[in-house]
């Protein structure tokens, strides 16, 4: 958007006499709007090289303000953009008045204007002015220009081409106003978002304390004797908490990662990340029985990472696997080091993913059209890549009809 000077008004235009006035945001707005067309100036040029005047303006016109939104002075006239001269001082009033072109040889020999006030105030001889509308059919301003010595003004080509310019700026002023009700719909929507996002990181933190209140009576009730059915009972309502905790963490991180936090680790030396691997992987065992899932570990060294945080990926990956896999069919995964690269897999059997949704993997809040009827946020994966990500690894999928593998990589 262009600047305007500070001083619009209020400033020398030679003996002219000005309107004293503030530029208002309306005007403002309207004058910027002329302004932000490169070609304004350039079809003012135009108009002057073509009738011979020295002077071109476009003008934001009403019913008692005329303002410059731009214009070509070669006659030291003075005006700039946003400045101002009393609409009863000028011939854009006709134009605004009977929305009639004005178009002057040589005011001297013009019975309309021959005797007018405005030509002897000014001392223009030549003058022409068109009105510009928006697209509406409201009425704008003026594509007006003037000289001091009279000028051929009357060639139909050249007034076709000056009302065509006018119309031209007529449709940037709207396509300027339909990206600023536009940029200013975004804006909303992005107070709109911010201020959800910040509903869902409180709720998420304020619901760990009862959730974790829940998963402590669990354990409590767990050490008490009971029958199996009891005990069955107890482990579905195990399933759920670990569920919602994991759930709860995924909002928390995206709704950080939303409002510019990013994804926090805290690094360290892990030399017993197999260990947190499989306790991962015991209580998936507990909460899907039915499920097998199998592991494959080769972690011969330490490695640089956020232990919590790469735990947290594979619960989210091999919650996708048993969600998304074949029931019944074994989940790999696998963890290992080569090419001193951290990797880390699992992969389940079941459909192949189609091609229209492998680039939406990885977006949050995103509904599989391959599993429509499977519940969750789609939040998962997002976290999970983000997490890669903060490492400064990346996730890989390659899913076919026989597998579906998603792998972390990460570089030591």
């Amino acid at each position: 958007m262009t600047d305007l000077p500070d001083d619009l008004c209020g400033s020398e235009l030679d003996s002219h006499e000005t309107a004293g006035l503030a530029l208002d945001g309306a005007f403002r707005r309207d004058v910027e709007a002329v302004l932000s067309n490169p070609s304004a100036m350039t079809m003012l040029e135009t108009v002057c090289m073509a009738t011979g005047l020295r002077f071109a303006a476009i003008a934001r016109v009403t019913a008692d303000r005329w303002v410059t939104c731009c214009a070509v002075d070669r006659l030291a006239f003075g005006l700039r953009p946003g400045d101002e001269l009393r609409i009863d001082t000028t011939l854009c009033q006709d134009v605004e008045q009977s929305h009639q072109e004005i178009v002057i040889d040589d005011v001297l020999s013009d019975p309309a204007y021959c005797n007018h006030q405005v030509p002897r105030d000014y001392g223009f001889r030549s003058y022409l002015s068109f009105p510009v509308y928006r697209k509406d059919g409201e009425f704008f301003g003026t594509l007006c220009a003037l000289d001091p010595e009279p000028n051929r003004l009357s060639d139909p080509r050249v007034l076709d081409m000056i009302r065509l310019f006018a119309r031209i700026v007529g449709e940037t002023i709207d396509a300027r106003d339909q990206l600023n009700q536009a940029c200013d719909g975004l804006i909303e929507e992005r107070h709109k978002a911010e201020a959800q996002e910040q509903f869902i990181a409180i709720l998420a933190h304020d619901l760990r304390n009862p959730l974790s209140a829940v998963d402590a009576g669990l354990r409590m009730i767990g050490r008490c004797q009971i029958d199996d059915q009891a005990r069955q009972i107890l482990s579905l309502i195990e399933g759920s908490t670990l569920r919602m905790r994991g759930l709860i963490d995924n909002l928390m991180d995206h709704a950080r990662n939303r409002l510019g936090g990013g994804i926090v680790l805290s690094r360290s030396r892990v030399g017993d990340l197999a260990e947190v691997f499989d306790h991962i992987i015991a209580e998936f065992r507990t909460v899907s029985p039915d499920q097998p899932i199998e592991a494959e570990f080769s972690l011969p060294q330490n490695i640089d990472c956020d232990q919590a945080r790469v735990a947290q990926l594979l619960s989210n990956l091999l919650g996708n696997a048993i969600k998304h896999g074949t029931p019944g069919q074994p989940v790999m995964v696998r963890a290992y080091i080569d090419d001193d690269r951290f990797n880390l897999s699992v992969t389940n059997r079941g459909a192949a993913i189609s091609p229209d949704e492998m680039p939406m993997l990885f977006q949050p809040f995103r509904k599989s059209h391959s599993n429509p009827n499977k519940d969750g946020l789609g939040l998962g994966l997002h976290i999970a890549s983000e997490i890669a990500r903060a490492h400064g690894g990346r996730m890989d999928v390659h899913s076919d009809d026989n597998a579906t593998e998603f792998r972390f990589h990460m570089p030591l």
